[in-house]
């Protein structure tokens, strides 16, 4: 929605980063509605068992609502973002700079946005298609890019390589590799501390339902996602040190979350406005790097996170 065109000024974004936190603040609660009811943890185990846990209905409304019939190649700048097609059990980047050399990637922005959100066991996967000039139709069935690419800043980083390689005039004189070129900002959006997560002897005694619904959550998807997550991170930290160009690689990330907080989906008032003030601690917090032996995050001598963002 920041790089999606306002429908009245089309110069502009269809929101602007402070709205973000408002849009969240107010839609959240009713894309994950909450059971306040004694049974609430029974009725979603069932649920789960049957569905996903939420229809989606609102969400996809808000997301059709807002984007409307915007497609790929109208947005701002250009954007990449990673789908999974678990029919064809391959991952599906949506790249503006692909858009040109493959009509189906043009893609409404809001069937993307939904198919990139459909989480396994929360929200239903989403089918849409595409029809070419021709007539041709290509058919997508997409989850949450998460599965892929839970830390999409190596696709990122491997579309734009992309467009070196074609000597795209966006990217004059820049070789794939000139890392101390690139000015690379990873968000991430906080984790559990991995000292309070699963242990050994309560996992060792689950089997297929205990690794889908445990401690509150969904272990087997959260171990996936975390380890897609860091693995991009220990990548990138390693190359760009290796490349004498730590200086241009800034990753933001909380990796000492508890309770409530690293949720997918508690969208309490309490909760979401304890997510924005952690947001907001962070960014006053020093700017730190993953110790590649530990997997943790470590402040380093280059002031705070704002700081490093001006």
């Amino acid at each position: 929605m920041l790089t999606a065109p306002h429908p009245n000024e089309g110069h502009r974004p269809l929101f602007a980063a402070k709205d973000i936190n408002d849009f969240y603040l107010q839609h959240c609660p009713k894309i994950f509605p909450q059971d306040g009811s004694p049974f609430a943890p029974v009725a979603n185990l069932v649920k789960s068992l049957n569905g996903p846990k939420y229809d989606g209905e609102y969400l996809h409304n808000i997301v059709r609502e807002k984007l409307g019939e915007t497609r790929l190649d109208q947005t701002l700048t250009n954007v990449v973002i990673p789908t999974f097609d678990i029919k064809q059990l391959q991952p599906r980047i949506f790249s503006s700079y692909e858009v040109q050399y493959n009509p189906f990637q043009n893609a409404l922005l809001s069937d993307i946005c939904i198919g990139t959100s459909a989480a396994p066991t929360y929200l239903p996967a989403h089918q849409f298609e595409i029809k070419n000039s021709t007539g041709e139709v290509k058919e997508f069935h997409l989850i949450d890019g998460g599965v892929a690419a839970n830390n999409p800043t190596l696709v990122a980083m491997s579309e734009v390589a992309k467009e070196i390689n074609r000597e795209s005039s966006d990217f004059f004189h820049i070789k794939p590799n000139d890392y101390a070129r690139f000015q690379v900002l990873s968000l991430g959006t906080g984790s559990q501390n991995p000292e309070e997560k699963y242990p050994a002897h309560k996992a060792a005694k689950w089997g297929v339902l205990g690794w889908l619904t445990s401690e509150h959550s969904s272990p087997l998807i959260d171990v996936f996602m975390q380890a897609s997550s860091d693995m991009v991170d220990f990548h990138l930290a390693t190359v760009f040190r290796a490349l004498y160009s730590e200086h241009s690689y800034l990753r933001i990330q909380d990796d000492t979350l508890s309770g409530a907080v690293t949720s997918v989906d508690i969208s309490t008032k309490e909760n979401l406005e304890n997510l924005v003030k952690l947001g907001e601690e962070l960014l006053k917090k020093p700017v730190s790097r993953v110790n590649l032996e530990t997997g943790k995050f470590e402040p380093v001598d280059q002031g705070t996170n704002e700081e490093a963002l001006i």
